[in-house]
């Protein structure tokens, strides 16, 4: 379906064909700037697992190791739930949230790669704390640094990606950075098994301090990584441009692509205020997107596995070991299915991947309600589960990591980093980060509370939202494949509900000729 009649979404776009190949440059630039997903993935997996450990508990939160060794009466759902525990993990995201405002304007005034190097450096100082903690206030402070530092990391990687690939692989080469987070979830489970063996029980200092590599990795990263044209050019910079143009597309005619960058930027330099700039009705879209997509990615309930996967294992009657294997388990699954999104995302679209995933999450999270709530009830009978039966709930769970791995995960940060124009692209990537990080923030400091009080329900709750947000890809997102970034205008113009806030005046420099079609 065509043009701005009824119905969902548009779906592929043909654009302008910018010439261009995917270079060996561009590649390994892009996998560089990727690993900045390193250190948001080491901190997701890191932390569910340390707070497992019997010798962290004990050390920094005896009532809960108390409540959980010797208080046999104790509902097996309500044995973690403690606000300083889940404050621990928590925290850092509001000093994400805040840095993410803070990093907006850097990443506008300052360059991508100043963005990367702040948080890479702000994180490497939160795993030494970390690492050294002797009492709780250090294990905050220390937080607040890593928080800080995925502020910056979170919001200027995936523009750094999007503006750097070709428009053909952007998909593609911007879920790199999803892949390094799993990447760093699965490097962060491993981990913790093995420093929990460890005799002494300090192996909790290895898992936090640990941190360090992935943050040294970003650090020296960003240092050899050359600036994207779009930033060049935003900061004046245009002969420079021009050449980290040719260089990373690997034709000497680029002239096309330039000139409308520049206009991009142009445009762009006319506007004062990005921020009150996004309220304009032309962007409600963009506004749209940019608050409901990071808040239906953490209302999925896939941080629930991800942070208190071993903790989530404990309570369901896995000894300690056998918690933290089922972790690995689930982030090697994470990892593999980033893959397949890879390969797809440029050649199934978008809006497919978000639709399938959709679909397998709501499945996966009925079936693991169901087993949970046969095997324990509401009182919570305490007790290991039989081997078989644990195997029937981590495979769901491990189907479930899958579809948010080839959808929800990586086209949450991809979809919202290319879809922006450039006059807002650093207030609006700003935004979407700090709504992403206000939801972890409460996901996961509620949690615990919520399995306590919601037993098994606690999976359909997260259902429910799954619905929700499948409904909401099918009736509003249009599909952004094969459309070149600063194009995108177009695919809104087409869109047969959001043409009615966004008018041909409203983006003169967008392509005339694109021809949206409905997948």
């Amino acid at each position: 379906m065509a043009g701005g009649g009824f119905g969902p979404g548009p779906g592929n776009g043909e654009a302008k064909e910018y010439p261009g190949n995917l270079t060996p440059h561009v590649i390994v630039t892009c996998v560089v700037a990727a690993m900045g997903g390193l250190i948001f993935g080491y901190d997701i997996g890191i932390s569910g697992g340390v707070t497992s450990m019997d010798s962290f508990l004990e050390k920094f939160f005896p009532s809960v190791y108390r409540k959980e060794k010797a208080d046999k009466s104790t509902n097996q759902y309500c044995k973690f739930d403690s606000v300083p525990l889940t404050l621990f993990t928590s925290s850092l995201y509001l000093a994400a949230l805040a840095s993410s405002i803070v990093a907006g304007t850097v990443t506008r005034k300052l360059g991508r790669k100043l963005s990367m190097l702040l948080g890479g450096l702000l994180f490497c100082a939160g795993a030494l704390v970390n690492g050294f903690a002797y009492a709780v206030w250090m294990l905050i402070l220390g937080r607040l640094l890593l928080g800080a530092g995925i502020g910056f990391a979170n919001q200027s990687v995936p523009l750094y990606l999007s503006e750097m690939a070709p428009y053909k692989y952007r998909g593609a080469l911007n879920i790199g950075f999803q892949l390094s987070i799993t990447i760093g979830i699965l490097a962060a489970n491993v981990l913790n098994y093995g420093f929990a063996k460890i005799e002494g029980g300090w192996g909790w200092r290895l898992s936090l301090g640990g941190a360090m590599v992935p943050a040294l990795i970003i650090t020296v990263g960003s240092l050899v990584l050359p600036e994207t044209p779009n930033s060049l050019i935003e900061r004046g910079q245009q002969d420079k441009a021009r050449a980290e143009l040719r260089k990373i597309r690997g034709v000497s005619d680029v002239e096309e692509e330039f000139t409308d960058l520049v206009a991009a930027s142009d445009a762009s330099q006319k506007v004062e205020h990005p921020w009150r700039n996004l309220l304009q009705r032309k962007y409600r879209p963009h506004l749209t997107m940019a608050v409901l997509i990071p808040f239906f990615q953490q209302f999925t309930g896939i941080n629930v596995i991800m942070f208190y996967a071993p903790v989530l294992f404990k309570t369901i009657g896995f000894g300690a070991s056998a918690s933290l294997m089922s972790a690995v388990v689930t982030g090697t699954v994470n990892v593999v299915a980033t893959m397949v999104s890879i390969y797809g995302v440029d050649r199934w679209g978008r809006r497919f991947l978000f639709l399938q995933g959709g679909t397998q999450m709501l499945i996966c999270q009925i079936a693991v309600s169901i087993c949970i709530g046969l095997k324990f009830g509401v009182e919570g009978n305490p007790g290991q589960l039989p081997k078989w039966y644990a195997s029937v709930v981590v495979t769901f769970i491990c189907i479930y990591v899958a579809g948010f791995a080839w959808s929800w995960g990586p086209l949450g940060w991809l979809v919202p980093s290319e879809i922006f124009p450039l006059e807002i692209r650093s207030a609006a990537q700003s935004l979407n980060v700090a709504v992403n990080m206000i939801f972890t923030f409460i996901v996961a400091q509620v949690f615990l509370t919520m399995l306590c009080h919601m037993k098994f329900g606690l999976f359909l709750f997260f259902a429910f939202f799954v619905v929700v947000m499948t409904v909401f890809v099918y009736l509003f997102l249009p599909e952004t494949k094969n459309v070149p970034i600063e194009e995108m205008a177009m695919v809104w113009k087409k869109h047969w509900f959001w043409s009615r806030f966004v008018s041909e005046d409203d983006f003169p420099n967008g392509s005339l000729e694109i021809n949206l079609q409905k997948v």
